[in-house]
């Protein structure tokens, strides 16, 4: 049975009201036209659907269960019509965003917060994770778009922008108060007890291939899941903690801990918003994503004048 889905339509219409006339008001067509469709349903289906009264029209039995079927199907559609409103208009919607702990605390949780506050109904989710599995997810369609630090390898569709600079130290406690401020070599770090991230992230993987170049070599004897723990270890002088510099630099100005000096300083490197160009953003990640991206080019933009 092919039947045109506008007389669904208006058969729904009419059924609401009762009346061709209402219906055709609420359709902005005029009354001919609902008749003449509703005829034509009637014709498809090979059975009458309302009968006339002196008020107007009513379904007959045929039409009443056919009515239960097509209201709950116009209406859901309906909906599904005023959800999706909601989320061009940024009143509903989830962005979803992949990022590790370090790139969240000192990068991307200052424009949620403002986020929030412009559109309190967007629902943002952020999945935690190291960069290597935040590319993964990225990949798979898991998240709208991530924040990860270089180094990485990113697939051929990843577009990469940069947005903060980050610096990798090694700071110490009390107990190790004999190097400060001594100029060091790298050497040192075979003799002493080291502590760093868990392998399978691009921090420690950068830190360790930097120092790899030096002929340099590191036997952790703690490897702890955030740098939040590494402080924490180094507070309590367990040993030389591997850390990104933000993360230390609280400490570092309190006296609690110390950045040890060497000869050449690691090279900078990079956070970096990271999406997949296959992948259509919804109304609310772009808008996110939008903010992101001025926050950037004007962050440019001042650095040009200088």
């Amino acid at each position: 049975m092919n039947v045109n889905l506008e007389y669904y339509k208006i058969f729904y219409y009419v059924g609401k009201y009762e009346s061709i006339t209402q219906a055709a008001e609420a359709l902005a067509i005029s009354q001919p036209a609902v008749s003449q469709a509703v005829k034509n349903l009637e014709k498809n289906l090979g059975s009458a659907l309302f009968v006339r009264t002196s008020k107007g029209v009513r379904l007959t039995v045929e039409g009443k269960l056919l009515y239960s079927y097509v209201q709950r199907g116009y209406e859901y559609i309906l909906l599904g019509e005023r959800k999706f409103q909601e989320m061009q208009d940024l009143t509903k919607g989830e962005i979803r965003i992949g990022a590790s702990d370090m790139t969240l605390q000192f990068y991307l949780l200052s424009y949620l917060e403002r986020f929030h506050e412009t559109y309190p109904g967007i629902r943002v989710t952020v999945t935690n994770a190291p960069t290597p599995e935040t590319l993964g997810y990225l990949q798979a369609g898991k998240i709208d778009f991530g924040i990860v630090s270089t180094p990485f390898q990113a697939g051929k569709h990843i577009r990469v922008r940069p947005v903060k600079e980050i610096e990798d130290i090694f700071v110490a406690g009390k107990n190790f108060e004999s190097l400060k401020g001594k100029e060091l070599d790298y050497r040192i770090l075979e003799e002493l007890p080291i502590m760093c991230l868990e392998g399978n992230t691009s921090t420690r993987g950068y830190v360790e291939q930097y120092l790899k170049d030096q002929d340099v070599v590191l036997h952790p004897e703690f490897e702890l899941a955030t740098s939040d723990m590494l402080i924490q270890f180094a507070q309590k002088s367990l040993g030389v903690a591997s850390v990104v510099k933000d993360f230390a630099e609280p400490k570092i100005r309190e006296g609690t801990l110390f950045q040890l000096k060497f000869k050449e300083k690691i090279p900078k490197r990079q956070f970096c918003l990271v999406t997949d160009q296959r992948v259509p953003l919804s109304a609310a990640a772009g808008q996110m994503l939008g903010m992101l991206e001025n926050e950037i080019s004007g962050s440019y933009d001042e650095y040009n004048k200088h």
